[in-house]
């Protein structure tokens, strides 16, 4: 694996977080790999976290708690990962539903992974994972109601890439050129060594 090439920018980052949202399809954990490479950060999905903690997949929790359980423990899980620092974090498609989950997320940059409709459903086409909300009879027209019902929370990102057919290594190159237009003095990075489980399924004692 090649070494971190974007080592300034890293710096001016100071270790905050990056979260990407979008919906399920925009290549939130594909995009999140290559970035957190060049920055020499960790990636983390925290869906993959958050199934390691509850013990259960997401359509498990889902059939058991319903979407309000799975939200609560998704904020549970987005509060611990922001007390981290120097992460790439692939959020959940939904995340930005929840006011309370915009205070952790602030404390980072939010980057909104943009696609078209048209995208998202190739992709998912192509994608054998379960997708408790797109249980429906018309899992087109539900996509699409909650993509309308997301769009203004996604606009509240810091930072919007808008994605066509490019490789995700492109696309993760469109957000390490648009980082440092949008950089501002933030909080510093909290120290301390913690246990990380990251989205390859690798433990780790500490993030330094």
């Amino acid at each position: 694996m090649a070494g971190p090439t974007h080592l300034e920018l890293a710096r001016r980052l100071q270790g905050l977080n990056l979260y990407l949202v979008g919906m399920m399809g925009s290549g939130k954990s594909a995009v999140g790999r290559p970035l957190a490479e060049a920055l020499g950060y960790r990636f983390l999905d925290a869906d993959t976290a958050l199934e390691g903690v509850a013990g259960r997949t997401i359509p498990e929790i889902f059939a058991s708690d319903g979407e309000a359980g799975f939200r609560d423990l998704e904020t549970a899980v987005l509060s611990e990962i922001s007390a981290w620092h120097s992460l790439v974090v692939a959020t959940g498609g939904g995340v930005v539903t929840r006011p309370q989950n915009w205070g952790h997320l602030r404390q980072g940059v939010v980057v909104w992974l943009d696609a078209p409709a048209e995208r998202l459903l190739a992709r998912l086409r192509q994608d054998s994972s379960q997708r408790p909300l797109l249980n429906s009879e018309d899992p087109e027209a539900r996509l699409r109601s909650l993509l309308a019902e997301r769009l203004p929370l996604y606009g509240q990102a810091d930072l919007r890439i808008q994605q066509g057919d490019e490789p995700v290594r492109e696309v993760a190159e469109h957000v390490l050129e648009a980082l440092p237009g949008i950089l501002r003095q933030g909080p510093q990075p909290p120290g301390g060594g913690v246990q990380l489980r990251d989205g390859d399924g690798r433990t780790t004692t500490s993030l330094n």
